[in-house]
């Protein structure tokens, strides 16, 4: 699975890493990313996403439902993980 939040679509990007004498080597500025358990009402099942501490913050502020309606319609949501139990 690659590194990138299914509510907010936030990935790794790469820049440079400076040293003291300016010399420039590539990086990377990973997504700081959980894999986290939600049990979604309107479906009565628990789905597993991985979303970054900015998806966290998204998902406490407008809901679950709300969160995964609007990142299905952007296109950042391409599967979810539905467990039954």
């Amino acid at each position: 699975m690659s590194k990138i939040c299914q509510i907010t679509g936030k990935k790794a990007i790469t820049g440079n890493n400076v040293s003291h004498s300016k010399r420039r080597t590539k990086r990377r500025f990973n997504v700081n990313l959980f894999q986290r358990k939600f049990y979604w009402v309107e479906q009565d099942t628990w789905v597993t996403l991985n979303v970054s501490a900015a998806g966290l913050r998204t998902i406490n502020k407008m809901g679950l439902d709300a969160a995964i309606k609007q990142a299905a319609e952007k296109g950042y949501l391409t599967e979810i993980k539905t467990l039954d139990f």
